[in-house]
C-alpha cells in the first residue's frame, strides 16, 4: 500500500501556482517550488516525473478546471448581462479581487516550453469564445462579438497589470463592473 501524500493535490497545485504567478515559468526555480510546496525535490519529482514542465502543466490544468466553473454562467439560461455579471464576480474571486497576477500571462513569459504556452493559449481562446458566444446571444454579430470579447479580455488582463503595478485593485474592479456593458452592449 502506497504512502498517503503529505500534501493534498489541490493545495499543492495552489502553492505551485503561486510560485509560477510570482516568478513566471523560467524564474520558478525548483528550490522555490520545493519551498512553497513544503516537499523535497525528490518528492516533487515523484509526483511530477517530468519535473517543472509537468508541474506547470498540472497548474494550468487546475486553472482550466477553475475556468470551467468561472465561465459556466455564460452558457446558462440567464439573461446575458446577468450571466456576464456572475462570470465577472467569479473572475474577481479567482484573481483575489485583482491582487493576483494572471497565471496565463506569467506562465508564458520567456523560457516556457511550447506545450505550456500552447495550453495557456487554448485556455485564453476558450475564454474568448465563451465571451463572444454570450455577446452573440445578446444580439451582436459574429465579428462584433469577437471584437467585444477581445476588448473584454484586454481590459481584464490590463487591469490586472495596473492593479499589481500600482498595488491598487480598484482598476480591476472597474474592469469587472464594465464587463456586462462591454460584452452585451
Amino acid at each position: 500500500m502506497g504512502r498517503t501524500p503529505s500534501i493534498d493535490d489541490e493545495v499543492l497545485l495552489r502553492h505551485l501556482g503561486e510560485v509560477f504567478r510570482h516568478f513566471g515559468y523560467e524564474g520558478a526555480s525548483l528550490t522555490a517550488l520545493s519551498t512553497a510546496s513544503g516537499l523535497h525535490r525528490a518528492s516533487l519529482y515523484h509526483r511530477f516525473p517530468s519535473g517543472k514542465p509537468g508541474m506547470a502543466m498540472a497548474v494550468l490544468e487546475s486553472v482550466e478546471q477553475a475556468f470551467g466553473t468561472i465561465l459556466a454562467p455564460l452558457t446558462s439560461e440567464d439573461a446575458p448581462s446577468v450571466a456576464v455579471a456572475e462570470m465577472a464576480r467569479r473572475v474577481g474571486t479567482f484573481y483575489a479581487d485583482g491582487r493576483l497576477a494572471c497565471v496565463l500571462d506569467t506562465m508564458t513569459l520567456r523560457g516556457a516550453p511550447d506545450e505550456v504556452r500552447d495550453r495557456a493559449a487554448r485556455l485564453a481562446t476558450t475564454w474568448l469564445t465563451a465571451m463572444a458566444d454570450v455577446a452573440r446571444r445578446a444580439g451582436a454579430s459574429a465579428p462584433e462579438a469577437a471584437r467585444r470579447a477581445r476588448a473584454a479580455l484586454v481590459h481584464i488582463e490590463g487591469s490586472l497589470v495596473v492593479a499589481r503595478v500600482l498595488d491598487d485593485p480598484a482598476e480591476f474592479q472597474l474592469a469587472l463592473d464594465a464587463l456586462p456593458g462591454t460584452l452585451t452592449g
